[in-house]
């Protein structure tokens, strides 16, 4: 089963209220506006795209490490994925689909960050929960995420929503400000240029991780080059 397959799978069950998740039906049409409303605002076109210089980031790992991208990009590829947060069932099931793929990574020289606005703490609870072996970078205030282009404020009718579900994310980010950032991927070569980049501000879809292994092998040869 592809990664989207388990995404369409688990959204089916969700808006049909099926136990555990019991939806209840109002929800939907909101979130689906929001959603809409994000599309249509054209964001994602303004990300950074295949071809871009990647910003450069200094973050936090859960255990406080102080992670580079220019360290990582010294050693080969750069594989990054921005994650919404512990509280998101279809970023979850990324993540596992990643950590599926990350020997098929490894093997091609490169190395895997996900980006989040979380906390620390919410962080190492993804990576256990989730079974990573690669770590879950702490964006406060989503800083990178916007270097990215990828950083949006949430409406505010789906802040009431979230709120209304248990969903408070100021205290899951410690940080007041309801943004969050659009699902992207970007493969990054050792030169610091961005070879792939993958955005979509629907967070119920999400591409493959092995479409992202042709790029990565193109960047490992900038190495060489």
């Amino acid at each position: 089963m592809t990664l989207q397959d388990r995404l369409d799978a688990f959204k089916a069950d969700f808006i049909s209220g099926k136990p555990p998740y019991n939806a209840p039906p109002e929800i939907h049409p909101i979130m689906a506006r929001a959603t809409a409303e994000l599309i249509a605002s054209g964001a994602a076109t303004r990300a950074l795209k295949a071809g871009d210089r990647a910003p450069d980031f200094l973050l936090a790992a859960p255990d406080g490490t102080l992670v580079s991208s220019a360290d990582l990009l010294e050693r080969g590829p750069l594989v990054v994925s921005f994650y919404r947060g512990v509280w998101c069932p279809y970023c979850n099931m990324e993540l596992q689909a990643l950590q599926a793929s990350l020997p098929q990574f490894t093997a091609a020289g490169a190395h895997l960050v996900a980006i989040s606005p979380q906390t620390r703490a919410n962080s190492r609870k993804s990576m256990r929960e989730n079974g990573l072996d690669f770590p879950i970078l702490s964006d406060r205030e989503n800083d990178v995420a916007a270097a990215f282009g990828l950083r949006f404020a949430l409406p505010d009718y789906l802040v009431a929503l979230y709120k209304s579900r248990g969903n408070d994310l100021a205290v899951t980010n410690d940080d007041p400000s309801w943004t969050l950032p659009m699902p992207g991927r970007f493969v990054i070569s050792p030169d610091g240029m961005i070879v792939y980049a993958e955005v979509n501000p629907d967070y119920t879809r999400r591409p493959e991780p092995s479409d992202m292994l042709p790029a990565i092998r193109r960047a490992r040869l900038t190495i060489a080059a």
